[in-house]
């Protein structure tokens, strides 16, 4: 599915006349990865769909103002729950992840790209993306 074809098949994205709108980069990989998972065929759209609303109902209801803002946070849990239901990685693996990239982001001085072999604990054929 293209860029373009997204907000057809998931129209709770936000948008405007050109398309998907991003506030941060990681929305925009966020986003990315989707398509790119969905054009694998890790998952189908209307899997998709009921995973995003199921997972917008539960943050809903522990208190989640829904004012937009938390959207894509909202995005990325939906495609955390479908790679582990559809046993891509399991959640102590993407857990694992999470934990190197924060370090790594933590440890590489700002203005510089924040890479995975940032992380202070990663190191040979243990590293989080060795795995």
């Amino acid at each position: 599915m293209s860029v373009d074809a997204a907000p057809a098949a998931v129209p709770s994205i936000p948008c405007d006349a050109t398309g998907p709108v991003f506030r941060e980069p990681w929305e925009a990989q966020a986003f990315a990865m989707a398509l790119a998972l969905h054009d694998r065929g890790l998952f189908t759209w209307p899997e998709w769909a009921e995973t995003l609303s199921e997972t917008i109902r539960a943050a809903q209801h522990a208190g989640d103002p829904d004012t937009g803002e938390t959207y894509y946070a909202h995005w990325l849990s939906a495609l955390e729950r479908l790679v582990i239901r559809k046993g891509a990685a399991s959640a102590e693996r993407l857990h694992d992840l999470r934990d190197a990239w924060d370090r790594a982001a933590r440890a590489t001085p700002h203005g510089e790209p924040v890479l995975l072999e940032n992380d202070p604990e990663a190191s040979g054929p243990g590293r989080p993306d060795h795995q």
